[in-house]
């Protein structure tokens, strides 16, 4: 096991967390020094301002805005449960180096609407990729830094790997997440089983009805909160402000598709045959990377080194692990999300 304690631990010095980097030499060799981001406490910042709307596909997308118009492009992307806010320190770290910062809110969530109630309420992965590729579209973007963590690492994870002309870097938080469905099949060992407990939930008609339950959903989504983030003291009006989020009418919908499409047990569309034959041979990302693993995390993968998903990342690469962080990494420890997004487009 790498001892990761040997290694410089640098930034998120205002959270707490220390970050170990393990860089690979060739790509080192080649990058242009960055700037380094001021340090914040998490929860400086509690909202954006005003949202923005904008039609893109299927979807009427709200988004937040933060950075000069003509600034190079960062898309940071949430994952469940979660919403914007999750960047809502990252943000304006990011928009003070210069960068135009957008930071949508994925289909079933917040503000982002589907355009025609006839539109099948689907949540498997390529769906969600081509959204923020309709979006990129819509906003005349022709290539930005991608940064996500859990469905954002995925969708962002997809973009590199079959869009690579539209992605600039990518900072993934847990590394590579693209959904084999054969793969998907085969089980893990118990411990990880027991972290994935609400995957298996919602594909039962009880986790059906309690996701649909507006108060029921409301406290699920708050233990899963508190059980994989387990040294993050947030306060209730934290999580207050991303809970509306939840209130889209087709939240439940979504969130339900999602984790069952994942299972094998609801169907995707037709149209996105062609695409998910692409990803389930596991294609690799070739642009600039920052993976980032956090320690708390259940979902990251002992011993939290990157190693087992190392390959699937063929161009400049670095991998760090943030000591004493769980699962929403971004919010969590916006300096140091914020500084891998900085350094991985000198690469």
């Amino acid at each position: 096991m790498m001892n990761r304690r040997t290694f410089g631990k640098t930034l998120g010095l205002a959270t707490g967390a220390a970050v170990a980097s393990l860089a690979f030499p060739a790509a080192a060799s080649t990058r242009r020094t960055a700037p380094a981001v001021p340090a914040v406490t998490p929860g400086t910042h509690t909202s954006f301002g005003p949202l923005k709307q904008v039609k893109a596909g299927v979807l009427d997308i709200g988004y937040a805005e933060l950075g000069p118009a003509r600034g190079p492009v960062v898309i940071c992307l949430h994952g469940w449960p979660y919403d914007i806010h999750s960047f809502v320190d990252v943000a304006p770290l990011l928009a003070a180096q210069g960068y135009r910062v957008i930071v949508p809110y994925l289909r079933g969530h917040g503000t982002t609407r589907f355009l025609s109630a006839r539109t099948f309420r689907n949540a498997q992965q390529s769906a969600i990729a081509l959204d923020i590729i309709a979006l990129m579209d819509a906003l005349k973007i022709g290539k930005a830094v991608l940064a996500g963590f859990d469905w954002g690492s995925r969708t962002a994870d997809i973009i590199a790997a079959l869009w690579p002309q539209r992605c600039k870097a990518l900072v993934s938080v847990s590394g590579y997440l693209i959904t084999n469905l054969a793969a998907n099949l085969e089980p893990l060992p118990p411990k990880a089983e027991y972290a994935w407990w609400y995957q298996y939930y919602f594909a039962t008609e009880r986790g059906k009805k309690a996701m649909e339950n507006p108060d029921k959903r409301h406290d699920l989504n708050r233990l899963v909160w508190d059980t994989v983030s387990p040294t993050w003291d947030f306060d209730d009006a934290t999580f207050e402000r991303t809970a509306t989020a939840f209130d889209n009418p087709d939240y439940a919908a979504i969130v339900l598709h999602n984790y069952r499409w994942r299972l094998s047990l609801a169907e995707g569309e037709r149209r996105y045959d062609a695409l998910e034959k692409r990803l389930d041979a596991r294609p690799v990302i070739k642009v600039p990377t920052i993976t980032l693993d956090a320690e708390r995390d259940p979902f990251t993968v002992a011993p939290g080194d990157g190693s087992s998903y190392r390959s699937m990342f063929t161009g400049a690469y670095e991998h760090r692990l943030l000591e004493g962080i769980g699962h929403n990494l971004p919010q969590e420890a916006p300096t140091a999300f914020a500084q891998a997004v900085v350094d991985v487009d000198r690469f």
